[in-house]
């Protein structure tokens, strides 16, 4: 089994202009990227562990106006855009 790579923090971003959402699920770089379903990219690192995930039309496909974080050990940021 490969390491885990160290996640600094997962990171969800809204992009209005291109109507997308990105989920980062770690620091590191993509090297490859997936497209599993029209409009929904997967990225994968250099060992090939996923390292993000990225959502065109997202305002179609997510609902965004309600975000539930349930029993995570951890805390809650929120950026200002």
């Amino acid at each position: 089994r490969l390491p885990r790579p160290r996640v600094q923090a997962v990171k969800l971003s809204y992009f209005a202009d291109t109507d997308s959402l990105c989920i980062d699920l770690s620091e590191e770089p993509s090297v490859e990227s997936r497209e599993i379903s029209d409009g929904v990219v997967l990225d994968y690192n250099a060992a090939g562990q996923l390292v993000g995930i990225d959502i065109d039309e997202a305002s179609q496909r997510v609902q965004m106006d309600r975000l539930v974080l349930s029993q995570l050990p951890s805390t809650v940021e929120t950026a200002a855009a």
